[in-house]
């Protein structure tokens, strides 16, 4: 079995194509909060209110630090996703801390950031431009097989 970490970009459906695509294949998927409400607002739901805007996003940036540190960690491979609406900086932390940790790392974005990220398309041993081509890549480790 693959346990594959799903980081990156949360405003898309691009989790949902893999894993619904990985379907019958013996993966399993773990991933950060996607509720972007509930991630900005764990730390204080949870540790007690912050009247300071930049202590609130501090306590729930750290609680989810511990969510990712120990999913990439626990990962067989992680996937990255940047998309094309806001900036990732998380998620290009996120490519560092698994490539640092010597995790197989996959990238996925769209051809238009293909010179903004080459030194992360660099770390990574795949790219891929589409969900459905991370799923090929999953079904090619795990079997051989590949598309047809």
């Amino acid at each position: 079995m693959l346990t594959v970490y799903l980081s990156g970009e949360i405003h898309t459906d691009w989790r949902e194509q893999i894993v619904d695509g990985a379907h019958g294949l013996d993966v399993r998927f773990h991933g950060p909060v996607t509720d972007h409400e509930a991630s900005d607002d764990c730390g204080v739901a949870i540790m007690g209110a912050e009247d300071d805007k930049f202590w609130h996003d501090r306590k729930g940036a750290q609680l989810n630090a511990i969510r990712t540190r120990k999913g990439i960690e626990d990962a067989d491979i992680v996937v990255v996703r940047f998309g094309d609406q806001y900036k990732q900086w998380n998620a290009a932390f996120d490519a560092g801390y698994a490539a640092a940790l010597g995790k197989s790392l996959i990238i996925l974005h769209g051809p238009d950031h293909a010179h903004a990220l080459k030194e992360v398309d660099a770390a990574a041993l795949a790219v891929a431009e589409r969900p459905e081509q991370v799923v090929q890549m999953l079904r090619y480790v795990l079997s051989g097989e590949l598309p047809g």
